[in-house]
């Protein structure tokens, strides 16, 4: 048998690729939409790709099914449980074979069967693998999905926070942990190769390792350790990360079937005079660093430095109107991959950050300061201070005077702000906090960047609004 690993970063994504040397035939597993490296690394291995086999419908990035299924004609397996709404509405287009709980497959001599394990999705499956052409009569592995991570399990809430629907949280949570049962009932050698690690959204507290085993993971899984069902539903529901709000998007985009890209085609570079009719139409991201596109760029548009692309994009990026890029030349292709990834398709043309310079079209400009320069003004209510850090972020400490502005929504809570006080934006580092002024700057704010964020206000030894303890000890709301 061949296993392969594929890991991108980006999105904290994990992918596989199972081939049977007997055949020369091989699946992949949870694909991303960037299937080159899935072709690649086939001719290498000297095997045909012939199926996909995908454990749910992903809300966090765009999936390569459609696209391994349209170029190369791999056949589809995916889940055929879960309600009506939740089935894959392209498949039918090619060859495929809808997954029931108790299922086999086989690719060559590796069999596969599919667990139903509802909870992050409804339609969740697992693939329990065995190597008969290695002469074994028992399983080796299961890819997991967003069922189990390393170290967590699948958040339940996406459909509820992202999708918006209501209800979906708590049921999921219960169907989640009759799951979790089922998975210990597994054999403890089983190996457990899951879709995403460290970093993802999809879970709280997953683990940077990028396997384990089901005997492992039934002992230190803190998800793992709940025997009563209530406690394991309050548990999971508690302190899960923001959802991004593109996971709604990502949802409708796998569910009925992505655009196929094919081929990688660089959009067109645009003259200067273009800018004002892509601002006026649609959304402008400046992917140069905050240091460099805080000394002079063009009113309007959006400063998302390319290797932040992946975390905020989804968030600030309208997915109903055209995209342009002011960007270099060796980081388009970089970048174009990244946002096709998560459902950015409609990349009209790429602006150079010189021309447009040249052309007298960045005369805007912003100043960044330390806590030192700005605590006391911030004492005295002379600014206001937007923190853009995430929820559990704030709660875990804040600026006794900062308002809670999580960077994600903020475009739709800029009303909540006054334009007749300068606003100094705050994060941890001072990286989001530029997102954010690229973002204030473009509603019309005065706004200074705090060098250094939250973690050099402490340094500075100045002062903290501390969280106060709940009864069960842990960290509760910061007062």
């Amino acid at each position: 048998m061949l296993l392969r690993y594929f890991y991108d970063r980006t999105l904290a994504h994990a992918s596989y690729m199972v081939g049977c040397q007997k055949t020369k035939e091989a699946v992949i597993v949870d694909p991303g939409r960037d299937i080159e490296q899935y072709l690649d690394a086939a001719k290498r291995e000297g095997v045909k790709l012939v199926a996909v086999a995908e454990t749910h419908i992903h809300a966090d990035y765009v999936s390569g099914a459609r696209e391994l299924a349209d170029r190369v004609g791999a056949k589809l397996y995916v889940s055929d449980e879960g309600p009506e709404d939740w089935k894959y509405a392209y498949a039918e287009q090619y060859d495929h074979h809808p997954c029931k709980d108790g299922d086999h497959f086989s690719i060559g001599n590796i069999d596969f069967e599919v667990l139903h394990t509802p909870g992050h999705t409804p339609e969740s499956i697992s693939f329990v693998l065995t190597d008969r052409g290695g002469g074994a009569d028992r399983p080796m592995g299961i890819f997991t999905g967003d069922f189990v991570f390393v170290g967590s399990i699948g958040r339940p809430d996406l459909l509820e926070e992202a999708a918006g629907m209501v209800g979906t949280a708590e049921q999921g949570a219960h169907q989640l942990y009759h799951s979790v049962v089922r998975f210990r009932e597994l054999p403890d050698h089983l190996q457990v190769w899951p879709a995403h690690g460290a970093g993802s959204a999809c879970g709280k507290g997953l683990g940077a390792i990028p396997s384990s085993t089901v005997g492992y993971e039934k002992l230190f899984n803190p998800a793992l350790q709940y025997e009563d069902e209530e406690e394991f539903v309050k548990y999971i529901l508690a302190d899960q990360p923001e959802a991004p709000k593109y996971f709604a998007v990502m949802k409708r985009v796998n569910k009925q079937g992505p655009v196929v890209l094919g081929p990688y085609a660089e959009p067109e570079t645009l003259p200067a005079s273009a800018l004002t009719g892509a601002l006026e139409t649609g959304t402008v991201v400046d992917l140069r660093a905050p240091a460099e596109y805080s000394r002079g760029h063009a009113h309007g548009t959006l400063n998302i430095p390319a290797g932040m692309l992946a975390g905020w994009a989804g968030w600030l990026v309208d997915y109903d109107k055209p995209v342009w890029l002011v960007a270099e030349p060796g980081e388009v292709k970089e970048a174009i991959r990244v946002l096709q990834k998560i459902g950015v398709d409609s990349i009209q043309g790429i602006f150079s950050a010189s021309q447009l310079a040249d052309a007298g079209l960045t005369g805007e400009t912003y100043t960044s300061a330390t806590p030192e320069q700005l605590a006391d003004r911030i004492a005295a209510d002379e600014v206001q201070l937007v923190d853009v850090r995430a929820n559990g972020e704030w709660n875990e400490g804040h600026i006794p005077q900062a308002q809670h502005h999580f960077l994600g929504k903020l475009p739709e809570t800029l009303a909540e702000l006054s334009k007749n006080k300068q606003v100094v934006a705050q994060c941890r580092s001072g990286m989001r906090s530029a997102i954010a002024t690229s973002v204030l700057l473009g509603a019309g704010f005065d706004v200074i960047n705090m060098s250094g964020g939250f973690d050099a206000w402490q340094k500075a030894e100045l002062p903290v609004t501390q969280p106060q303890a709940c009864s069960n000890g842990q960290a509760c709301a910061a007062s």
